[in-house]
């Protein structure tokens, strides 16, 4: 008895050509390995090959645990060029400042909160 030959699906050249269309593409994840939490940050800009190509996918995913968000930035007008291009200087700017705060109150956790006096627990002998 013959064994069938293997079937493997049909790949057009413009779905490899679609693999290599992102001018930027990274993925990163934000938990180590060990912890077994999938958190990871996935960035996409679609190349827009030089110019002729407006609405390409240029897209922020976050992802923690089961949750997923997805942001979008469209190029396609100029008007829209303008909000994506605000869009992520203001995601950038609080994503900054969140960063800031948190650290302080990483500081002020590890060191205690500098505006409460801390008393003595000394005994005085009567």
């Amino acid at each position: 008895m013959r064994t069938p030959p293997l079937l493997l699906p049909l790949v057009h050249s413009r779905e490899i050509e679609a693999l290599d269309k992102f001018s930027y593409r990274k993925r990163t994840f934000l938990a180590p390995v060990s912890s077994g939490i999938a958190s990871y940050v996935l960035a996409e800009v679609e190349s827009s090959e030089r110019g002729a190509y407006k609405c390409g996918h240029n897209m922020i995913t976050l992802a923690d645990c089961r949750r997923q968000i997805e942001l979008e930035f469209f190029l396609g007008t100029p008007k829209h060029r303008k909000r994506s291009l605000a869009k992520i200087d203001l995601l950038l700017d609080v994503l900054g400042a969140f960063r800031t705060a948190l650290e302080k109150e990483a500081e002020l956790i590890v060191g205690g909160n500098p505006r409460v006096k801390k008393h003595s627990k000394t005994k005085s002998r009567k």
